[in-house]
């Protein structure tokens, strides 16, 4: 192994997967090597192939909140509506990965996905000019993404409207009678320059013009999961999540 590779592992134990909370852990590694070699006394171990991992000694298995239930929200929305056909904005890759098991599946990403799997594709899209007709989709999702918009974080052009831009062509290539599923951060209302905004929950649907909250959801301050709920119940929160499942009416012209 070279040497930067021995370099970035020890780094990386000390960023991963909380800033510098390995040095409380590094007395524990290193008494774990000697005891690891004086049972296995013909074994070779050398510090050149150290990888060191030392914040994954819990009592539970840690996880995102946000990701892990929008992730499992938006798959069992979709797998009740049965569409023939998804379209993801920007979601998480992982995500994209499960839902293709049981729907088609195009993501859509400014950096397009680089991987081949049964049942996905990928393009490249601008979140403000999607690659797709006025009233075109039937089934659309954005997760956790529409919150960056216009912050520069990836490159993209400066814009205080950003979300509300993003949220507007959103709603114009759903379908009448389509569905859209979208998460974002709710709570108190503020921009953290240039990570994301969070919204006031209840002024998310005034948004997407012309679409109907369906139901509600949420994740709140601690990591739980609030499931059909009104969005006012999250107006307290400081950094929560909420899950919109919207419809464009029928008759929608």
């Amino acid at each position: 192994m070279k040497i930067t590779g021995v370099i970035r592992h020890w780094a990386l134990a000390f960023v991963v997967p909380r800033p510098l909370i390995g040095i409380a852990y590094l007395p524990r590694y290193l008494l774990h090597w000697i005891r690891y070699r004086n049972l296995a006394p013909t074994l070779s171990m050398r510090w050149r192939d150290s990888y060191p991992c030392l914040g994954d000694w819990t009592s539970t298995t840690p996880f995102d909140a946000h990701y892990f239930y929008q992730g499992g929200w938006l798959a069992r929305c979709v797998h009740r509506a049965a569409p023939k056909h998804h379209i993801d904005v920007g979601s998480s890759v992982l995500t994209m990965s499960v839902l293709s098991a049981f729907v088609d599946t195009t993501f859509i990403d400014v950096r397009p996905l680089a991987a081949s799997l049964a049942g996905l594709d990928s393009k490249a899209g601008d979140i403000l000019a999607l690659p797709y007709a006025d009233r075109s989709i039937e089934s659309l999702s954005c997760l956790h993404v529409i919150e960056h918009i216009g912050l520069g974080r990836y490159n993209d052009a400066l814009d205080p409207q950003g979300s509300v831009k993003a949220a507007t062509e959103l709603a114009r290539v759903l379908t009448p009678g389509g569905h859209l599923y979208l998460s974002l951060p709710v709570g108190r209302a503020r921009t953290c320059f240039n990570a994301h905004r969070v919204h006031g929950p209840s002024d998310v649907p005034a948004m997407f013009t012309g679409l109907h909250l369906l139901e509600f959801g949420y994740v709140d301050d601690d990591g739980n999961y609030y499931d059909r709920a009104q969005p006012s119940a999250a107006e307290n929160l400081d950094y929560g999540c909420g899950l919109y499942h919207f419809e464009k009416p029928a008759d929608a012209r």
